[in-house]
């Protein structure tokens, strides 16, 4: 009998130890279930992406320590997990197959991806064997993650005749990264007319995320079984005991994107040893939407907000953040800015005389708050977390060291019509309205000035929305954008401040990714660019 499990866990990259006791607490419970072969991620034990860690020499002879401590526990069993391999000067990405307390072989990933927020061959040098493998006479072999995303090692794997492929993967989410994953494993069964056991890390690292949703596919391409989403779950499957039922695979776009977004700030919070967070509340929607996602995450309790009116905040703000405050069952402090501001105006007023209001004003009342914030934030340990959406980051529509001070940006990747959907899932998904129906409805402001609304600078957010994704993510340049039925004057404005704002995107936080080009290691623009698009 071979009963596998697919062990999906959340390490902590640099954890070793407590990355080898969740592994370990993980096989005796497969152990418990009959399981006698048992799968981890890639790289489970160090965590994904190690990055420069593994350029200490201690890092890695750390990592061998620790398997060697699993090894112990793995008597009867036949037990793939992936860690750091190194053979002279070259490091490989690695799964080691241990059987009844002995590394019977080492295989190290052929094909390293070096795009996005991938950057393997920077640290590994790549396999050059495809070993077979039996068990119980089923013939199988391994890959890792992009291995088998590589068409040319199809047709490698297609002649070998194997019962079954094992697949570890680290594969981040993404909005479309579902459904491309499932096509993959589907046609590489049906091609090698194998079974794929495809075992996917899960858990927040930095910016990253990862879904789990590991998965089993028959020999006819058909989805099996199927792992539980952003949550670290253990599936099993009794080869003996097959039956062919294909299951139907559900997908939610914004229901994954609520639910990478709740994962990756709690893994941050968690694994940083933050205890609290702390957040602007405006009573606008980005701010909002923020709040119910962080609180619902780590808890009402793990959360406070900073409510920082001015003469330019309207009662309905004030009075909606507060509403919203008590529906979350969240602690608030309100603190006018307005002293502050007019103190700050008298100080400059010999240098700014005669000179006419502008946004130098405007920003400074950001800063101020951004200000009182990083002061909770050092009295009390507590994390910042800034609320601004990717719609507004693209253009510039922020401030430095205003609404951008924080540690975290939980919206950051993620467009202002997505916050919307956003907004109405959260209402929905509590059976009641979380966040009050005025702040969705209301027009957008940073209400720095008198009748401020974000129109002012900038097009309606669905027209919006649409020129950025075919510039960020499509990668379209200025006519082909116009060419797909845009203004041409709208276009060359929003490509303008897109450009022009790279300098602040260096300077912000970092944030949740959930698109395929997310700013920062996905899109890797220089700031001193004298190229027209």
């Amino acid at each position: 009998m071979i009963k596998i499990a697919l062990a999906q866990i959340n390490s902590t990259v640099g954890d070793l130890k407590g990355n080898s006791e969740k592994i370990i607490e993980t096989v005796k419970k497969a152990r418990k279930n009959k399981a006698n072969f048992i799968v981890f991620p890639e790289l489970a034990l160090t965590g994904y992406p190690p990055e420069d860690l593994l350029l200490k020499n201690y890092f890695i002879k750390q990592n061998y320590k620790f398997l060697n401590k699993i090894k112990k526990e793995t008597a009867g069993i036949t037990l793939l997990i992936g860690f750091v391999d190194k053979n002279g000067l070259k490091t490989y990405n690695s799964c080691a197959i241990i059987q009844d307390r002995e590394v019977i072989d080492i295989y190290h990933k052929i094909y390293l991806p070096n795009y996005g927020v991938f950057d393997e061959k920077r640290y590994f040098f790549p396999g050059d064997t495809l070993p077979i493998y039996e068990i119980n006479k089923k013939k199988f072999t391994l890959t890792i993650c992009q291995d088998i995303w590589v068409k040319e090692h199809l047709n490698t794997l297609k002649e070998k005749k194997l019962d079954f492929i094992i697949n570890i993967s680290a594969s981040p989410f993404s909005i479309k990264k579902n459904k491309q994953r499932q096509k993959v494993l589907s046609s590489l069964a049906k091609n090698t007319k194998s079974f794929i056991f495809y075992s996917n890390l899960v858990g927040g690292q930095d910016e990253i995320v990862f879904d789990g949703n590991s998965l089993i596919y028959s020999p006819e391409g058909e989805p099996l079984k199927q792992a539980g989403k952003f949550q670290t779950d253990t599936l099993y499957f009794n080869l003996k005991k097959y039956k062919k039922r294909a299951i139907k695979i559900k997908s939610n776009k914004i229901e994954n994107i609520y639910s990478a977004l709740s994962l990756g700030v709690k893994d941050y919070m968690i694994k940083n040893n933050f205890k609290k967070a702390i957040l602007g509340l405006s009573g606008g929607l980005d701010s909002a939407v923020t709040l119910a996602i962080v609180a619902k995450a780590i808890g009402s309790n793990k959360i406070n907000a900073l409510i920082m009116p001015s003469r330019y905040s309207s009662p309905e703000s004030l009075t909606d953040a507060i509403k919203l405050c008590k529906n979350l069952k969240i602690k608030y402090y309100k603190i006018r800015i307005d002293n502050i501001f007019d103190n700050f105006n008298l100080n400059l007023k010999p240098y700014f005389k005669n000179l006419p209001t502008d946004s130098s004003e405007e920003n400074l009342q950001a800063r101020i708050r951004g200000n009182i914030l990083m002061a909770f934030s050092n009295k009390f340990g507590h994390l910042v977390i800034t609320t601004g959406n990717k719609s507004e980051i693209s253009c510039g529509y922020c401030t430095l060291y205003g609404d951008m001070a924080g540690g975290f940006s939980v919206l950051k990747d993620v467009y202002k019509t997505s916050v919307y959907q956003l907004a109405h899932f959260i209402n929905q998904k509590d059976k009641k309205r979380i966040i009050p129906e005025s702040i969705i409805k209301k027009a957008p402001s940073a209400e720095l000035r008198p009748n401020q609304k974000d129109t002012d600078s900038l097009p309606e957010y669905e027209l919006l929305d649409k020129i950025l994704h075919l510039y960020i993510e499509e990668n379209l340049g200025f006519q082909e954008i116009i060419d797909n039925g845009f203004d041409e004057q709208i276009v060359k404005k929003i490509i303008k401040m897109v450009d022009a704002s790279e300098y602040k995107r260096r300077q912000a936080p970092i944030g949740i990714k959930i698109s395929e080009r997310a700013f920062g290691k996905d899109r890797r623009m220089p700031i001193t660019n004298n190229f027209t698009s």
